[in-house]
């Protein structure tokens, strides 16, 4: 992390971190203002990375920024983060926050181990934040989170002379809500958008998934010892066999919603509104689970 000379300011600014800050009429003002920051593990793991960074007196005030709607602007972009931030003095301070984009080489290890497991790309491109992805990172030796002072740089035009500064921090704080309502930012951060990841996931799974078996063509292929002649098994046509008593149902909604259309990705048809396509898309999958599941549970109660 970077670290500005402290020679002249150390020791001298006790009175200008005690200063009130002025007030921001339209500033991003948090929507935590007690108790947790955030709700979600991967935004908390965000802020835990920054606790080890900064005193506590620092970061409280940050936190105390971020409520008071201090930050005037966010822009995130792929490794980097620029916003402005209102202190006690006229002018607001700039805050650039630069978190190390992952090579090519490493998101495409990321990549290919989370194809290598179909209910991570579903819940992925499903738009949803699979509870143990930082154990894929983790697997192929990835970092997901910044690890390192290294990973994660800071700059703040204020004259304080500590970095990161409450003004940083509060920041960082905004940024961690900002990811519990979209994820996917983290991965913009770390240099890939969703949309690039999306795409990136769907051409691995196309090429690992399972052909499917086709029926012989020709009649002479098919066995006849396996498949009786019709007329030979007409007493029995319509009972089970054997290896039905065998067989076992797990009924139960999807685990991840409108999979196969996440990873297929939505058709593109010449007049007709995507979005107008994946509600209505989504309306007959909910009405055909529901219908299904109270025919098989009615079924299994007569």
């Amino acid at each position: 992390m970077a670290k500005r000379r402290s020679s002249y300011y150390d020791g001298y600014w006790p009175s200008y971190e005690s200063t009130r800050p002025i007030d921001v009429e339209d500033g991003i003002k948090a929507k935590s203002q007690r108790g947790k920051f955030v709700k979600n593990w991967w935004a908390d793991r965000w802020i835990a990375a920054l606790k080890p960074l900064m005193d506590p007196a620092r970061l409280s005030r940050g936190r105390s920024y971020a409520r008071r709607g201090q930050v005037i602007d966010i822009e995130v972009a792929p490794g980097s983060v620029l916003s402005r931030v209102q202190g006690s003095r006229r002018t607001p301070y700039k805050v650039n926050i630069q978190l190390k984009p992952l090579g090519d080489n490493q998101w495409k290890k990321v990549l290919d181990a989370l194809a290598g497991q179909a209910i991570f790309a579903a819940q992925l491109l499903n738009g949803e934040m699979p509870p143990d992805i930082e154990e894929v990172f983790e697997a192929v030796r990835v970092p997901l989170f910044p690890a390192s002072r290294g990973d994660l740089k800071t700059d703040c035009s204020c004259p304080d002379w500590a970095n990161p500064c409450k003004h940083i921090a509060a920041v960082y704080y905004l940024l961690g809500e900002r990811f519990d309502q979209d994820p996917f930012l983290l991965f913009q951060l770390r240099g890939r958008s969703q949309e690039e990841i999306a795409v990136a996931l769907r051409e691995r799974r196309a090429l690992v998934e399972e052909p499917v078996e086709t029926l012989p063509s020709q009649p002479d292929q098919v066995d006849s010892v396996a498949t009786p002649a019709l007329e030979d098994c007409l007493d029995r046509y319509w009972m089970l066999g054997a290896d039905a008593a065998n067989i076992t149902f797990n009924i139960a909604q999807p685990r991840v919603p409108l999979a196969l259309l996440k990873r297929l990705g939505i058709p593109d048809f010449e007049g007709m509104n995507p979005r107008n396509f994946q509600r209505q898309v989504e309306a007959v999958y909910d009405a055909v689970t529901a219908a299904a599941i109270r025919i098989a549970f009615e079924d299994s109660q007569d």
